[in-house]
C-alpha cells in the first residue's frame, strides 16, 4: 500500500469514527459533565474527569462504527450518508468490526482504572451501544434507545466519582434521555423522506406533522426536569441563568424548523451542543461561587 492509499485509508477511518465531526462527542460529554460536577460538588477527581473525557471520544467513535456497519446497506440510498466509507467501499465490513472492537477494548481499559461498580455499569453501556444501531429496523423509537445509551454516562460518572448514584443522578439521566429524543428527532427529520423510502423507522416519521409541537413539549420537559434538579440541589443564580439561556436556544430551534426544511432541522440538531454547554456553565459557575465563598 503506497502513501496515497495509506492516507486515503486513514481519512476513511477518521470519517467512519466521525472524529472529523465531533458534535456527537459534545452531546455525549455535556450530560456526563453535568453529572460529574453534581456528584463531586464542583470538585471532580482529575483521574475520573480525564478517563471519562477520553472514554467519551472512544465510545462515541466505536458507536459510529457500529452504526455504519449496521446501516451499510442503507446509507448508500440516503443522500446525506451516501459517501460514508462503508457505503462507498473505502472500508470493508471486516475492517469496521475490527476497529469497533479495538475502540471498545480501549474504552474498557480506561474503565478498569475506576471502581468495580463503574466497571459493572459499563457493561450496560456496551449492550445499549450494540443494540441501538439495529433498533431503527424494529421500533419507531430508536431515539429512545439512543437517549439511554448517551445518558448512561450520567450514572457511570456518579458511580466513578462517589461509588453511588442519587436521586439527582437519575433525574439528570431522565432529562438527558428526553433531550436526546428531541434533538435526534430533529436529526431524523433531515433524513425523513429518504428513511421512508428505505424502510427505516424513527420518531420523526412516527410524529408526522406533530413533530415540531412534540419536540417543543420535550424541550419544555427537559427545562422543567433541570429546574427541579436545581431547586432540589439548592442551586443559585448562575444555574438558573444557564437554564434560561438553554430555554431561549430551544425556542430558537423551534422557530428555525417551523417549515421543516431538512438543512434547518440538521442545523438545529447541531446547535443542541450549545444547550448542553450553557447548562454545564451554569452548574460549574454555581459550584465555583460556593467554593470561592467558603475560602
Amino acid at each position: 500500500m503506497n502513501q496515497s492509499q495509506l492516507t486515503a485509508k486513514f481519512n476513511a477511518y477518521v470519517a467512519l469514527t466521525r472524529l472529523n465531526r465531533p458534535i456527537g462527542i459534545y452531546l455525549l460529554a455535556w450530560p456526563m459533565l453535568w453529572s460529574l460536577w453534581f456528584a463531586a460538588k464542583g470538585l471532580p477527581s482529575v483521574l475520573v474527569l480525564l478517563v471519562f473525557l477520553a472514554g467519551t471520544v472512544l465510545t462515541r467513535s466505536a458507536g459510529c462504527v457500529m452504526n455504519d456497519f449496521a446501516d451499510r446497506d442503507f446509507d448508500g440510498h440516503v443522500s446525506r450518508t451516501s459517501n460514508r466509507p462503508l457505503a462507498t467501499g473505502l472500508v470493508t465490513p471486516r475492517e469496521a468490526i475490527y476497529l469497533a472492537v479495538v475502540l471498545t477494548l480501549m474504552a474498557f481499559a480506561l474503565v478498569l482504572l475506576m471502581n468495580t461498580k463503574t466497571v459493572l455499569y459499563s457493561m450496560v453501556a456496551v449492550v445499549l451501544a450494540a443494540v441501538y444501531p439495529f433498533a431503527k429496523r424494529f421500533t419507531w423509537w430508536p431515539q429512545l434507545l439512543l437517549g439511554a445509551a448517551f445518558g448512561w454516562a450520567i450514572p457511570m460518572a456518579s458511580v466513578a466519582q462517589t461509588g453511588a448514584t442519587t436521586a439527582t443522578t437519575w433525574w439528570l439521566f431522565l432529562a438527558a434521555l428526553v433531550w436526546t429524543v428531541a434533538y435526534d428527532t430533529l436529526y431524523a427529520m433531515a433524513d425523513r423522506e429518504d428513511d421512508i423510502k428505505v424502510g427505516i423507522k424513527s420518531t420523526a416519521i412516527l410524529f408526522g406533522r406533530a413533530d415540531v409541537a412534540i419536540i417543543g413539549l420535550l424541550y419544555g420537559f427537559v427545562i422543567c426536569l433541570l429546574a427541579y434538579v436545581g431547586l432540589k440541589e439548592s442551586m443559585g443564580l448562575a444555574y438558573f441563568v444557564g437554564l434560561g439561556v438553554a430555554a431561549v436556544l430551544f425556542a430558537r430551534h423551534l422557530w428555525t424548523v417551523r417549515h421543516r426544511d431538512p438543512l434547518a432541522c440538521f442545523n438545529a440538531f447541531l446547535n443542541n451542543h450549545y444547550v448542553g454547554m450553557v447548562v454545564f456553565m451554569g452548574i460549574a459557575l454555581d459550584f465555583y461561587r460556593d467554593h470561592s465563598a467558603a475560602l
